[in-house]
């Protein structure tokens, strides 16, 4: 079977997670602090805070900026769940935005109007979460100037997107946002086998995080209350998490990271290929604005011309190409149903995966297997 994605371990890595499991730290030792200085020079911000989860990395930026019960978060209903289970973490409320046909990423006009009609209401969003979907940036610009119209605070939830760009700057930067969180699942582009972060420029919200992170308890002096018994106390400010990166995966992290640039310039090869072995097929291929660089997670494809996209996938999973579907639309879950969402609520996201299909995307694909996956297509097609 040909994944749709995998990872890549190398002996580097290899190597580098054996040296911390013979070392004094399994857990919050040297390692986590220097993962997260690279994602930092890497992404050109300010702080880092790793995590266990891209979804636990959701859950304390909105924390940290204040979200809570009554509070409204919106975001695109083409994501995982957790971007907008995180709203719900929180006892905030939670809303969506349809997708652009096009890019598949948050609609700006949409959220425009949505915006007026929520200021007559006085029901504007506390938090807005643009979903990069397959690694490509929402138009951040766009957004961002709402932000400062309407008073929303913004989360890019990049899990798809490291090592993209928009603008000519490295997604994760946080030019357009207050927190930026990236995703290490082993089918992203890189993996600490299961973990996450958040990026920020803003020292207390970082502070904020790193104290979520890890039951709420610091041991920092200045934030610490009264008089002390001892140098062994600690105190807990806040009601937090244990949402704590091993240094195991974040040796992993530092690993990997090392390579990413390779990674991303090998999925852009993969890409033109596929867009030139698919052209004449009936399909419609995943377009690119010419303000971004993606970081090219997925490559998704629709399905058209009367063809049952059910039908395809089935065949196209028969003869061991492992293709998936990226997503079911969050208003659409049953959970979400029972909240008051149904059909036809977000009718560009519901077109968009009533055809989508996940091809294989992923910096170890062989041409040959590459050949496999187009020739599999083309017989499904038939």
């Amino acid at each position: 079977m040909i994944p749709y994605g995998r990872q890549d371990i190398t002996q580097q890595d290899i190597d580098a997670v054996l040296t911390v499991l013979q070392s004094d730290f399994l857990t919050q030792g040297p390692a986590v602090p220097l993962f997260e200085q690279a994602v930092s020079e890497y992404c050109g911000v300010k702080h880092t805070v790793a995590v266990n989860s891209a979804t636990s990395a959701l859950h304390i930026a909105c924390l940290a900026l204040g979200l809570g019960e009554e509070d409204w978060l919106w975001t695109s209903p083409n994501t995982f769940v957790a971007s907008a289970n995180c709203g719900l973490y929180c006892r905030a409320k939670v809303d969506f935005i349809d997708i652009d046909p096009k890019t598949y990423n948050m609609d700006v006009n949409a959220l425009k109007a949505k915006l007026e009609i929520a200021e007559q209401k006085k029901e504007l969003p506390k938090i807005l979460i643009p979903v990069h979907f397959a690694g490509q940036s929402c138009d951040m610009k766009s957004i961002y100037e709402l932000s400062k119209q309407y008073g929303f605070k913004i989360i890019e939830d990049a899990s798809h997107a490291i090592g993209g760009r928009y603008l000519d700057e490295k997604i994760g930067g946080c030019q357009y946002s207050d927190i930026t969180v990236f995703s290490f699942h082993p089918v992203k582009i890189i993996t600490t086998a299961e973990g996450g972060v958040a990026t920020t420029n803003d020292v207390n919200l970082k502070a904020k995080m790193d104290m979520l992170r890890s039951h709420g308890v610091t041991r920092e002096l200045d934030l610490m209350e009264g008089e002390l018994d001892g140098p062994w106390c600690y105190q807990q400010i806040e009601l937090g998490y244990n949402y704590r990166m091993t240094d195991i995966q974040a040796a992993l992290g530092v690993s990997q990271i090392k390579r990413i640039d390779d990674y991303i310039s090998r999925r852009h090869e993969v890409k033109i290929r596929y867009d030139e072995m698919l052209d004449a097929f009936p399909l419609t291929l995943p377009w690119q604005h010419p303000d971004t660089y993606s970081a090219l997670h997925l490559y998704p494809i629709q399905v058209g011309n009367g063809l049952n996209r059910k039908e395809v996938f089935n065949q196209l999973r028969d003869a061991g190409i492992g293709v998936n579907v990226h997503y079911i639309p969050v208003h659409t879950q049953p959970y979400y149903k029972r909240l008051g969402f149904k059909q036809g609520d977000f009718p560009v996201a519901e077109s968009y995966y009533k055809n989508a299909i996940s091809i294989p995307m992923y910096p170890t694909i062989t041409d040959m297997q590459q050949e496999q996956v187009v020739s599999a297509i083309e017989k499904a097609l038939v």
